[in-house]
């Protein structure tokens, strides 16, 4: 079933819509990325129809690379290249049957969403690998991962930011009703800030990153999407919200499982500074579709969370979007399908009692 010409849902007579103030618009729900399967069409179809207030064009890992996340982002690169090792992504000289296969897979996922998207007006998601770790996974000539040369990081971002400002521009041309949401996946943020990427010997780690580095290089980046709304992704602890929203992402996207009492200030303070949350509340793996059966029991943790930071009630539903924990590739279509629905009635139940 192709998404209706419009994601709003009806309003009571005689009440007037809020305006939201991100375009995704309030009681949002969304997937993070990935999804089960080697069907691009299934995938469209599923990201499409489950998902009215904020659909996205899926990843499907299960083709092999260059359909995992490192591997979709490096067929996205200008004039830079990569092919598979044995040991993951390393920069190649000139695009081989590697990099081939990522374009030819995006390419493939692309016809699928615009096939799912005619008519369609209204936010729509699309992911990839945000530089930081891209740099922590793809791998120099001699093994060593990106990261640790600044001059090589320095290349990446900049190739990274022009490609993602031209598949910014290809989705557009596809669903011209579309407003693009870019969410950058950056689950190795943490560790690169902490000194925590192990080099190739895994005897060492390579330096930590200053903060105000790792803020400019996502500035760089984000800048990428134009004056489209960029959300980034980071299903680690300690997730770094306050540095994320000082660099330009209108959005932080997380595992709520995560998160810890020592994360409320930083939380508090950036999402009184306009930033919106992503909550990962239905877990990716693990459980049965049949689980899923208490939408408010889901996002208790979400109003919890909102009471401790003494936040206005009346924001919850247009500042919190509600999302898997992570990506569910590795769940099975059955549980992926409710998985999602079960985020949008999340998201409903968190829009109809946000106290």
């Amino acid at each position: 079933m192709k998404i209706s010409d419009s994601n709003r849902e009806d309003q009571p007579a005689g009440q007037t819509a809020p305006q939201p103030a991100f375009p995704w618009g309030p009681a949002a729900a969304t997937g993070v990325g990935s999804l089960p399967g080697d069907d691009p069409r299934e995938a469209a179809r599923v990201a499409t129809g489950e998902l009215p207030a904020l659909p996205f064009l899926p990843e499907l890992p299960a083709r092999g690379p260059g359909a995992d996340m490192t591997g979709r982002t490096t067929g996205l690169l200008v004039e830079l290249y990569a092919r598979v090792e044995p040991s993951g992504w390393r920069v190649a000289d000139r695009p081989g049957r590697d990099t081939r296969r990522a374009w030819s897979f995006l390419r493939h996922d692309l016809d699928a969403l615009e096939e799912f998207t005619q008519g369609y007006a209204g936010p729509l998601k699309v992911a990839a690998a945000g530089p930081w770790t891209l740099a922590a996974t793809l791998e120099r000539r001699n093994g060593e991962a990106m990261l640790g040369d600044p001059g090589a990081r320095r290349d990446l971002a900049a190739s990274l930011a022009e490609g993602l400002r031209a598949h910014v521009a290809e989705v557009r041309r596809r669903v011209p009703g579309a407003t693009v949401v870019l969410q950058l996946d950056e689950p190795s943020l943490p560790a690169v800030l902490r000194g925590r990427v192990p080099t190739a010997s895994g005897y060492r780690a390579h330096a930590a990153v200053d903060g105000a580095l790792a803020e400019e290089t996502l500035r760089q980046v984000i800048a990428a999407a134009g004056d489209g709304p960029v959300v980034v992704h980071c299903c680690a602890a300690g997730v770094p919200f306050g540095l994320l929203r000082r660099a330009g992402a209108a959005a932080v996207s997380f595992d709520a499982g995560l998160l810890t009492e020592r994360d409320d200030e930083a939380i508090g303070e950036a999402v009184e500074d306009g930033l919106a949350l992503f909550a990962g509340v239905v877990p990716a793996t693990g459980v049965t579709p049949a689980a899923l059966s208490d939408p408010a029991g889901t996002v208790r943790g979400v109003r919890t969370l909102w009471r401790r930071l003494g936040l206005s009630p009346e924001r919850l539903a247009d500042t919190v979007a509600i999302t898997p924990a992570c990506g569910l590739a590795g769940a099975s279509p059955a549980y992926a399908r409710a998985a999602l629905g079960h985020c949008v009635r999340a998201a409903r139940s968190l829009a109809d009692d946000p106290e």
